[in-house]
């Protein structure tokens, strides 16, 4: 027994110590550059290739080409991919998200030139580089790790690399050459993959699935690292090979029995799932979400019939054989679950082939008990959406590359333990429906299908779901704070891509006539992935066009072309765009009854029709940039105008300079105590005033608005910097709240406390008396707390009007169309600007959107983060007009400001806040 524990731990060192060396390479690269290199185990499995074909075929001996490979070969391929795909995304800053696309496409490239040069079947010949003695492996492992810890600790390059990876522009500024830092990350990064792979290759089956594959799953000591502690790292892969290899001496019977034998011998699976799951995400929110698309993925009309006719063509002229054509309405289903989940809402699911496996699964065994083949093909969509939900909710919390982790661990989690075992799969057929054995009728039916699911997505993406999702993709603080149930609406898209990939999955396998758990496996899952973000996400053309070209190019003579193509144009990610965007572009429906309400002066270009300076209604002519415009006021009691003076230049972001051509009046209120009253009046008085306006008194049929309170607020951030320290603060009803001080004082975090953003370490958050402490911020935007952000927090591929419903629909009062209607006219967006996209309008358009949004659902209560910065003199004097009527009419209004001018001719109280206190 003795004997066997010894020998089981020399192999668990083995694996250990292949695995260690993973961690090292991936925390390097990591730390060096910021990416998650997923074609990490890709380089790997090319080395081990390179190796096997000087020694075995080429005939070198066995050091020099050992030489040869990792000291050249390993290293080139890390400079190639450092100058070519990813410094072009650094210095675009892309986000996470992208430069995880392009390390999934320099996977996918790399497997499928394997592919074309080796082919895909498994060697068994790879060379022996170090032996059969695992110690030599680990102290090679040992001596690596503690070079590596003596580089980044103890010398220059470290002291650089440490800079670069806590402030890459910094670190460029104070002179360190972040290109070069980022080369030797990789370059390095890439000898280890090399390393790893000259050494398991004799011990795995050296192929071009399966090597990677096996690579990806050892990322678990990385993610359990923290991708920074490099003796975690080690200890971590030396502690989970050592355990795999002792339970594969356990043999547990019964029913359960073979599903635990799985476990025990794939447990760097298991830890790579659970570390995803339950240890603190690499990667954080905002930036980390697949980036929205550039343009519209509207399809003209006539493209639509072109795709419907190429896709009937094989009925008619292809003969009785459609072998190959039944596999691509299948393939497409499967494809358009990605549109659902990472072309809409953004999510990075790289999962999606082990959901339409299970439902091939689910439905060969329906089928084999008896079931009739349609009837178990919709019996298993929602079983597998139930998987769906199970897999998805813990995952819902995580973001960006945490999510990417948790995601693939779920596929290969179930390709190992499912999909790939015999208790599972053994003996299992799969045939198609009574009546449909014929291909034809085969196709048609998937057809049938595909045109379904094609109308449901689209219906899904033109309702307020679709909207909900692009706002989650696009800005998800900014979707949370519109009132948009972010972790329902996660899970919501989850199981609706769980239940596609599922009825493709079970389509393609009735297709095949055959149960085939390669077709489902997780390389195959990252090259659908692939294609989908190469043609473009968010487009319903896209999983036509990528199924028939993944289909046509896997039946043709060469295979692994399909992966070589996709995978080089997913790794040029950041030079190319989506093809779709090649394509023209359908126009978004306007409407076309004319607007009773909407003055006859609209100006007719696209441009949004300026604010007024004389009241709050509708203004006609084009806004010129830093014109003053007068506009008569309405009679609908609005108030009157402000003098169009200029704000300072108090903020610091602020972009326009405006000098102020009235100085700061003699009664600015001092910080802490109510503002005097101003000089005149602007409720039925239109004329011109010489002070400050002040707000009409409410209507006295109104309902007084609910009061909200923080109460001794508490809050110390990482690293022991307290924010708040017992800060209490009251939003009176009608008045507006000012608080003002220097960067670091503390306002920002008290607002987000209010909004529900931060949750505080103690004290309370209450509204008219209930503690809403507890509340998360969508539910405050529904209890009627709206907010806007300091940084923009629109929505760049809805069209202004799109953003503002999405106000009306997710907030306090809903299913009132008319208020965006009256938000849109408030903020002088009624125009045509309305049916142009967020995207690329001018700044003060933008805030006015994010204002109008939040007005759109009728709040009582609204938090304005730094609401003037970038507009000029006439927008903030329009602005401040806006809020002192929205005061009037019986709003809460709290304004985190900079701008001093402004917050004198608006605020009614003004707090100054100065070490998370305050003081007055």
């Amino acid at each position: 027994m003795a004997s066997l524990t010894y020998e089981l731990t020399l192999a668990g060192l083995a694996v250990g110590s292949a695995a260690a060396l993973t961690g090292i390479g991936l925390i390097v690269t990591y730390r060096a550059t910021g990416v998650l290199n997923l074609a990490h185990g890709a380089v790997a499995m090319i080395c081990a290739y390179v190796l096997r074909q000087l020694v075995v075929v080429g005939g070198w001996p066995l050091p020099a080409a050992a030489l040869l490979t990792l000291l050249v070969v390993a290293p080139g391929i890390g400079l190639v991919l450092d100058r070519v795909v990813f410094r072009p995304l650094a210095r675009r800053e892309a986000n996470p998200a992208q430069t995880l696309v392009a390390s999934v496409g320099v996977f996918v490239l790399l497997v499928g030139a394997a592919v074309l040069l080796w082919g895909p079947g498994a060697r068994d010949d790879a060379p022996v580089l170090l032996g059969d003695d695992p110690w030599a492996q680990l102290g090679a492992v040992v001596a690596l790790a503690c070079l590596v810890t003596a580089v980044t600790r103890w010398t220059r390059f470290g002291r650089e690399l440490r800079a670069v990876v806590d402030n890459r522009p910094l670190a460029v500024l104070s002179g360190i050459d972040a290109d070069r830092v980022a080369a030797a990350g990789w370059a390095f990064g890439s000898f280890t993959a090399g390393l790893t792979g000259v050494l398991l290759a004799p011990y795995v089956r050296l192929d071009p699935y399966g090597m990677p594959l096996l690579v990806i799953e050892v990322i678990a000591v990385a993610v359990i690292a923290r991708m920074r502690s490099l003796p975690v790292a080690v200890a971590a892969a030396l502690g989970i090979g050592v355990a795999q290899a002792q339970l594969t001496r356990l043999h547990p019977e019964g029913w359960a029995g073979p599903l635990l034998q799985a476990v025990g011998a794939n447990l760097f699976v298991v830890a790579l799932l659970v570390a995803a799951l339950v240890l603190p995400g690499i990667g954080g929110r905002g930036r980390d979400a697949l980036p929205p698309p550039v343009r519209s993925g509207r399809v003209p009309g006539g493209l639509w019939v072109v795709v419907g006719v190429l896709f009937l063509l094989p009925l008619g002229f292809a003969g009785t054989d459609l072998h190959t054509a039944v596999q691509v309405p299948a393939l497409a289903v499967i494809l358009l679950s990605l549109v659902v989940v990472a072309g809409r809402g953004g999510q990075i699911a790289l999962g999606q082939a082990a959901y339409a496996g299970l439902g091939a699964l689910f439905t060969a065994l329906l089928t084999a008990r008896g079931v009739p083949g349609l009837v178990a093909l919709g019996l298993a969509v929602p079983l597998v959406a139930a998987v769906g939900l199970l897999t998805g909710r813990p995952a819902i919390r995580r973001h960006g590359l945490a999510l990417a982790l948790v995601t693939l661990a779920t596929g290969v989690a179930v390709s190992r333990f499912v999909l790939t075992q015999p208790y599972a799969t053994a003996g299992l057929s799969l045939g198609r429906p009574a009546g449909l054995s014929d291909d034809r009728a085969f196709y048609a039916l998937e057809l049938a299908v595909l045109a379904g699911c094609l109308a449901l997505v689209a219906a899904l993406r033109r309702g307020r779901t679709g909207r909900a999702l692009a706002a989650l993709r696009d800005h998800e603080p900014g979707a949370e704070a519109a009132g948009v149930a972010v972790p329902r609406l996660k899970l919501l898209a989850f199981v609706l891509g769980a239940a596609l990939a599922a009825l493709g999955g079970g389509l393609l396998g009735m297709g095949l006539r055959a149960f085939d758990p390669e077709a489902y496996d997780p390389v195959r899952g990252l090259l659908w992935f692939a294609a989908v973000l190469v043609l473009g996400a968010d487009s319903l053309l896209t999983p036509l066009a990528a199924a028939a070209l993944l289909v046509t190019l896997d039946a043709g003579p060469q295979a692994g072309t399909a992966a070589a193509l996709l995978g080089l144009l997913a790794a040029l990610t950041g030079r190319l765009p989506p093809l779709t965007n090649l394509l023209p572009q359908g126009r978004r429906p306007r409407a076309t009854a004319p607007d009773p309400h909407r003055p006859a002066t609209e100006p007719p270009t696209g441009r949004p029709a300026p604010l007024p300076t004389r009241g709050t209604g509708d203004a006609a002519g084009d806004r010129q940039a830093h014109r003053s415009a007068t506009h008569p006021s309405s009679a609908t009691g609005r108030p009157g105008p402000l003098p169009t003076r200029g704000t300072g230049d108090a903020a610091g972001d602020r972009e326009t300079h405006r000098p102020a051509t009235h100085p700061p009046p003699a009664t600015e209120p001092p910080t802490g105590r109510p503002a005097p009253p101003p000089t005149s009046g602007t409720g039925g008085d239109r004329g011109p005033t010489e002070g400050r306006t002040r707000p009409r008194t409410p209507a006295a049929t109104r309902a007084p608005a609910p009061t909200l309170r923080a109460l001794g607020l508490t809050l110390t951030h990482p690293g022991g910097v307290t924010a708040l320290d017992h800060v209490s603060l009251a939003l009176a009803p009608s008045r507006i709240t000012a608080l003002v001080g220097p960067n670091g004082a503390g306002k920002s975090t008290l607002f987000d406390c209010l909004a529900g953003t931060l949750r505080p370490r103690r004290g309370r958050i209450t509204l008219d008396g209930a503690d809403i402490t507890s509340r998360s911020a969508h539910a405050r935007t529904r209890l009627g707390i709206a907010r806007t952000f300091q940084r923009l927090a629109v929505f760049p591929s809805l069209t202004v009007e799109e953003n503002v419903r999405l106000g009306e629909e997710r907030g306090h009062v809903r299913r009132d169309p008319a208020a965006v209607e009256r938000s849109l006219r408030l903020l002088g967006l009624a125009g045509p600007v309305r049916h142009e996209t967020a995207a690329g309008l001018p700044t003060g358009t933008l805030r006015r959107v994010e204002l109008a949004r939040a007005l759109a659902g009728q709040p009582h209560t609204l938090l304005l983060d730094e609401p003037a910065a970038g507009l000029d003199a006439d927008e903030t004097a329009a602005l401040a007009r806006i809020l002192a009527a929205l005061a009037a009419d019986g709003l809460t209004v709290l304004v985190v400001e900079h701008d001093l001018d402004l917050v004198a001719g608006i605020a009614h109280t003004v707090h100054t806040m100065e070490g998370g206190r305050i003081v007055s």
